[in-house]
C-alpha cells in the first residue's frame, strides 16, 4: 500500500471549497478524472456508509467503492474510510482481490488561508494502483479548483 499526497491552492473560501468537493450536483463534475459518471450515494456524515460509484469502463454496468466517514469535522477535515467494492448491485468486503487493500483511507484536510483554502489529499492506494492515481489526482484538482472559483 502506497501513500499518496497532494495539494492545491484554491482562491475560495473554505466553506466555498468544502462544499464543492462534497456537493450531488459538483461531486461528479471534479471526480470525472476518475470516471466519467461517477457519483455517490449516502451522506457525508461520521459513521455513516457511502457508496461511491460509477458506470464501469469494461461492462458499462455501476460499480464503485464501499466507504464509510470515519470523521468529519465541517470545513476542515473529512476522512473516508473505504472497506470494499461494489459490483452490478453487489458489495464485496470479504475476498481476497479487497483483502490485500482495506481499510484504505482517503483523507481531506481543508485550510483557510486569508480567504483562500489550502486543500489537501492523503490517501492510500494499492501499489498497482500508484502511477494511474498519482495522474489523476492532480487532473481532479485542477477540476476541482476551476469549479470552486468560477
Amino acid at each position: 500500500m502506497k501513500k499518496l499526497h497532494f495539494a492545491i491552492m484554491i482562491h475560495a473560501p473554505v466553506q466555498r471549497v468544502w462544499e464543492t468537493v462534497t456537493g450531488k450536483e459538483t461531486y461528479p463534475k471534479w471526480t470525472e478524472p476518475f470516471n466519467p459518471g461517477s457519483y455517490y450515494r449516502g451522506d457525508w456524515s461520521e459513521g455513516s456508509k457511502m457508496l461511491f460509484l460509477g458506470p464501469d469502463p469494461k461492462t458499462g454496468k455501476e460499480g464503485g467503492m464501499v466507504s464509510r466517514i470515519a470523521e468529519n469535522r465541517s470545513y476542515e477535515f473529512l476522512s473516508i474510510e473505504h472497506i470494499g467494492l461494489m459490483s452490478d448491485g453487489v458489495e464485496d468486503m470479504t475476498s481476497e482481490e479487497v483483502k490485500k487493500w482495506t481499510p484504505a483511507f482517503e483523507n481531506y484536510t481543508f485550510k483557510e488561508m486569508n480567504g483562500d483554502t489550502e486543500f489537501l489529499v492523503d490517501t492510500d492506494v494499492a501499489d498497482e494502483y500508484e502511477q494511474v492515481f498519482t495522474e489523476m489526482w492532480p487532473n481532479a484538482l485542477e477540476k476541482l479548483k476551476e469549479l470552486c472559483e468560477a
